[in-house]
Order: structure tokens, then C-alpha cells, then sequence
């Protein structure tokens, strides 16, 4: 029960933060629509990850998911790179509102589903089995509670021989305290940790039609952990076989307060004079054909 507390207070800030990264937190939306070629960059680094394990004609003409959408713009991004009969799913309502808008304007055909990540199987019972890419990444499973119902919904909606990547957050950025070089809380999975805060990763530029600017005033988060270890295993216990898993340098967003942007990675990096170490994780897994 105090979970499931947890989650709907997280669903009241991502309805907020939608609102936000919507007018003006993501840039110009807009502009991204009606380019056909534009791309995201968060898009480009998990195709990086994905096409060693993808047919030689690459992600094109495949049915594909993408979990934990938010607004669309890497949902549009998959549709644009070639996918088809392509799927976004998301738990906030007001997310969903503006993702479909944004494909709209777009002119990208896609279909949204509103839904725990964690029950996406349940919420569409006719696409089990059919899925040939199911993808997540930036900042996703630290907002699960646990991760055994997320892998067998993931491996219920594949079809054999089906391909499910996840890039996202390294676990141990978890543990780290704000600085980014101390171990603070526990790395292990299952640890959660509350905090309120007024603000998202990125910030809003434009104002809403009434003239004022769009605020989080729902300001309650829970994040919970997920090691390797859990990731892993729940993926297997699912029925998966693990392809690869990588650690990467460069994040989507400024997880540390150190970081830098590149503009020639279009990502954030740790600067030269700190340690180096690993920001991003990624994780491919098949199901048996």
C-alpha cells in the first residue's frame, strides 16, 4: 500500500513536470515537430546500443514500444529513424496529452497507451507477443518500485526472438550524494529515498495561456534503486537472454552538478580534471525464438 502511495504522489509531479518540459523545458517542440528530420539525441544514443542486434535493415518496418514515453519527442524520434505500428506508454495522463498533440503536429503515427511500465501487458492484452523492439531509457526504472512485473510484461509483449533495450541512469549515481563523489545511501536494490523539490531536470521557458509560467507544485519524489544484479535477474527470471550490457561516459541530462555539456556529443560529460566514471548504464536482452 505505501507504494502504491509512492507512485501516485510521482504521478502528480510528472503530470506537473509534463506541463513544464512541454513550454519551453524540452526547447523549442514546435520546431522539432514540423523538421521530419530532427532527431533526438537521447534516440541516437540508444540506436547506438541497439543496432549490433538488429536485423542488417536496421530498425526499419519493426513493431516497436517505448516505455515510460513522456511528451513523445524520442517516441517520434523511433517513428521518424523507421519504425512502424509504433507504441508509447506512459502512467501520466497529462504526458500523454501532450505526446499525442506533439505526433499529431509531427504527422507520426502513433499509438499512446496511459499505464504503470510496470502492468503494460495488462493495458494492452492485443499486442502480447507481437512486439519486435521494446526500448526505455533517461531516467525510467528509478521511478518502479521493483522490476519483476516490468521484465515479464516486457518478455509477455515481445515476440520470439524479439529485442528489448534499456539505457538509462548508472545504478551506482543512486548512492552518490549531490557533490557526486561521496557514497551517501545504500547502492543496493530496493533502497528508496523521498525528497521534495519545485523543480525538474530542465526548466520552462514559455508561459501558459493565462500568462503565467508552469510550476511543479506537486513536489513530492520517491526513486528507488536498481543494481545490476536486480536488473539483470529479473530479465532472466522473465525468460530473457542477455546480449550485452555497457557502462558509458556521457549522460542525457546534468545528473551531477559537475558535469558539462558537449556540444559535439550532445550529452554531459564529467569534466577532465575529475574522476572518471560511469554515468550511463545499457542493457540488451532477447527473447528465445
Amino acid at each position: 500500500m505505501h507504494q502504491n502511495e509512492d507512485v501516485e504522489d510521482n504521478l502528480l509531479n510528472w503530470n506537473d513536470r509534463a506541463v513544464v518540459h512541454a513550454n519551453g523545458g524540452y526547447g523549442d517542440l514546435d520546431a522539432f515537430a514540423d523538421d521530419p528530420s530532427a532527431l533526438s539525441s537521447v534516440t541516437l544514443r540508444d540506436l547506438e546500443v541497439l543496432k549490433p542486434h538488429l536485423p542488417e535493415h536496421g530498425i526499419k518496418g519493426l513493431h516497436l514500444l517505448h516505455l515510460q514515453c513522456h511528451i513523445g519527442s524520442d517516441t517520434i524520434s523511433w517513428w521518424r529513424l523507421g519504425a512502424r505500428d509504433v507504441y508509447g506508454l506512459d502512467f501520466s495522463p497529462t504526458s500523454l496529452d501532450y505526446a499525442r498533440k506533439l505526433s499529431e503536429r509531427a504527422g507520426a503515427s502513433i499509438t499512446y497507451v496511459q499505464s504503470d511500465a510496470r502492468c503494460a501487458a495488462d493495458a494492452m492484452p492485443d499486442q502480447k507477443g507481437t512486439f519486435d523492439v521494446i526500448v526505455t531509457s533517461c531516467g525510467t526504472i528509478t521511478w518502479l518500485p521493483d522490476l519483476k512485473d516490468w521484465a515479464r510484461s516486457i518478455a509477455s509483449l515481445l515476440t520470439d526472438g524479439g529485442i528489448f533495450m534499456i539505457r538509462d541512469n548508472h545504478p551506482l549515481l543512486f548512492a552518490l550524494n549531490n557533490e557526486g563523489m561521496s557514497i551517501v545511501q545504500d547502492y543496493f536494490g530496493g533502497t528508496e529515498t523521498t525528497y521534495e523539490t519545485d523543480q525538474s531536470y530542465t526548466s520552462a521557458t514559455d508561459s501558459l495561456e493565462d500568462g503565467t509560467k508552469p510550476q511543479i507544485t506537486h513536489t513530492t519524489n520517491h526513486n528507488w534503486a536498481h543494481d545490476f544484479q536486480e536488473i539483470s535477474s529479473a530479465l532472466l527470471d522473465a525468460g530473457l537472454t542477455i546480449e550485452a550490457i555497457g557502462e558509458h561516459n556521457v549522460d542525457d541530462w546534468q545528473s551531477l552538478p559537475m558535469l558539462e555539456y558537449s556540444p559535439e556529443l550532445q550529452g554531459w560529460i564529467m569534466p577532465h580534471n575529475q574522476p572518471q566514471i560511469p554515468l550511463t548504464f545499457s542493457m540488451v536482452a532477447r527473447k528465445k525464438a
